[in-house]
């Protein structure tokens, strides 16, 4: 069974080190459990807009905002029929970091 853990954020610094701390214990805990295969960055969305500052004179006075969004995953390969998420429970993930885990069709 292949399942593909999905990142995602709003800053960089932090997914990449709860990436990395993810995918290290992946790989040294749990060698005999799972492969680990690749890690890939996705590009990074990023969403422009513009607000008036006012809503009724001066139309040229405007603020210019914008969000981007970071993605990485990696996929996971189990080789026994085994419960992986009580693995994963236990590891601790800092605040704005969005997980999601999809099972991949062979």
């Amino acid at each position: 069974m292949k399942l593909r853990i999905t990142f995602k954020s709003f800053e960089k610094e932090p997914l990449e080190i709860c990436f990395n701390e993810f995918r290290n214990l992946l790989l040294q805990n749990f060698q005999t459990k799972y492969q680990v295969i690749g890690a890939v960055s996705l590009p990074t969305k990023i969403k422009k807009f513009c607000v008036l500052r006012s809503p009724h004179v001066d139309k040229d006075s405007r603020e210019q905002y914008e969000y981007r969004l970071y993605k990485k995953f990696f996929d996971i390969q189990i080789k026994q029929d085994y419960t992986f998420l009580d693995d994963l429970l236990g590891v601790e993930i800092p605040s704005g970091i969005s997980i999601s885990i999809t099972k991949i069709k062979e």
